[in-house]
């Protein structure tokens, strides 16, 4: 781990929660993984505020903001305003010593601040320099966010830091580039940065701000009125200050015969990490987690081993916590790893006992159960838009019997704004005839949003 100035790096722990009973010929394990880091020098749970370092503390970072400047950001006059204002915020909100950047996003990626391929280190100064810069921000042009990628990946590759980040903010859809071309920047900058990413207004389109952060293991949301934008920045600007272990991987090592079926991480969203492997040795694979600081997420694992006799017992899965290493000879897989201290065991126990084998682990039966509501709430919304109805409504039914049973208010609460909820227990619900737009994309944009199970 490079460049920490004065900053107690956290400490990792993994915890596993699983039924290891299989019965007579079962071959499915599935484990919930707790991976909690602490004693770092910031908090950024939900209910404590991030550190302040002092001058010329906390990890050496890196950030480039990404501000829409397409002429739909003149709709009304008050949204340029209100990303100008945003973006001041975050500026103030970066630590002294953190170098960053200023891109203009329209059919071009333009840097407004510091410019000539540079970045600036946060002081008095050149935040100051950088509010300055701002005032010149105009609407005009088109939407390639591919393009605001790749610049920022230039501009955050130049500094030798531990935290590489980017935010990211559009009001339209993508319509200056292909689909392929988007796909292609993300795909070229997956694993180089982490980016938050935030749709302002109802003109923008939910798939794509929410592939940006899923792509770069960074949070998504909407920003409806374009006035909440500043608290929204100074919030994302904090957390991201709180980071302080980049490139976090959970390396999973299987025996011979066992297959992983999939990775995902499951509080505090749903995130597939099944697709994003990278090999690191015999039958081991790395799936990135991204960056830290003092936080605790889930993920549920799901692996198959070959079946074996009543009585036997047999390590399905060890998992560890690595920071890889570069890339090994040849460019096959990774080079040596620092390992982060945390460890665990999944096993497979088989027995005749029907009442342990058939037991589901609470932790595992609640993830189950918010991937899925994740996918009929975005199953649900894709019918609604389609013209069925009748086929939204057995979805979004089933989406808020999903939350009530979970306790996920949150979503409750939003689901509440796109249908009429006759019976939440067996998921009786109406479609609402007349549905604000805002609260659609809400729904359809914190819809991966998990509750934690109580442990």
């Amino acid at each position: 781990m490079a460049n920490f100035a004065k900053s107690n790096v956290p400490q990792f722990s993994l915890d596993v929660y699983q039924n290891e009973y299989l019965p007579e010929g079962g071959t499915e394990v599935n484990a919930v993984v707790t991976v909690t880091a602490t004693g770092g020098g910031t908090i950024g749970s939900a209910v404590s505020a991030p550190h302040v370092y002092a001058p010329g503390e906390g990890p050496s970072a890196a950030v480039v903001l990404m501000v829409d400047c397409s002429g739909s950001m003149d709709y009304p006059p008050t949204k340029m305003r209100n990303a100008r204002d945003a973006t001041a915020a975050a500026i103030d909100a970066l630590r002294d010593g953190v170098h960053f950047a200023v891109v203009g996003g329209t059919h071009v990626a333009k840097e407004v601040y510091p410019g000539a391929g540079r970045l600036a280190v946060a002081d008095a100064t050149t935040r100051a320099q950088a509010k300055q810069a701002l005032r010149a921000l105009s609407a005009g042009g088109g939407t390639a966010i591919g393009t605001w990628l790749r610049l920022a990946d230039r501009l955050l590759a130049s500094a030798d830091v531990a935290i590489r980040h980017g935010i990211l903010l559009t009001d339209g859809r993508n319509e200056h580039e292909s689909p392929e071309d988007l796909r292609a920047a993300l795909e070229a900058c997956a694993g180089r940065f982490t980016c938050d990413a935030r749709g302002v207004g109802t003109d923008w389109e939910v798939k794509e701000v929410t592939a940006v952060a899923s792509a770069l293991l960074g949070s998504a949301d909407i920003v409806a009125d374009p006035a909440g934008l500043a608290e929204d920045f100074t919030r994302m600007m904090e957390t991201a200050m709180g980071k302080e272990v980049a490139d976090v991987a959970l390396r999973l090592w299987t025996p011979a015969g066992a297959t992983v079926r999939f990775v995902k991480q499951v509080a505090p969203s749903v995130e597939d990490l099944t697709g994003r492997r990278t090999e690191a040795g015999p039958r081991a694979g790395d799936y990135p987690l991204g960056s830290w600081g003092d936080e605790s997420r889930d993920y549920h694992l799901c692996v198959e081993v070959p079946p074996a006799d009543l009585g036997r017992e047999m390590l399905a899965a060890r998992l560890s916590l690595v920071i890889p290493g570069p890339p090994g000879p040849g460019g096959d897989g990774a080079g040596a790893a620092e390992r982060l201290g945390a460890q665990g065991l999944v096993r497979a126990v088989w027995t005749d006992d029907l009442a342990a084998s058939t037991a589901i682990n609470p932790q595992v039966a609640h993830y189950t159960g918010q991937a899925e509501l994740a996918q009929v709430i975005r199953q649900g919304l894709d019918l609604r838009k389609a013209g069925d109805n009748d086929g939204a409504t057995a979805k979004l039914g089933r989406a808020v019997q999903l939350a009530s049973a979970s306790g996920n208010a949150d979503t409750a609460k939003l689901l509440a704004k796109v249908v009429d909820v006759v019976d939440a227990a067996t998921g009786t619900v109406r479609l609402k005839t007349k549905v604000e737009e805002a609260d659609e994309m809400t729904l359809e944009t914190r819809s991966t949003k998990t509750v934690r199970v109580k442990k």
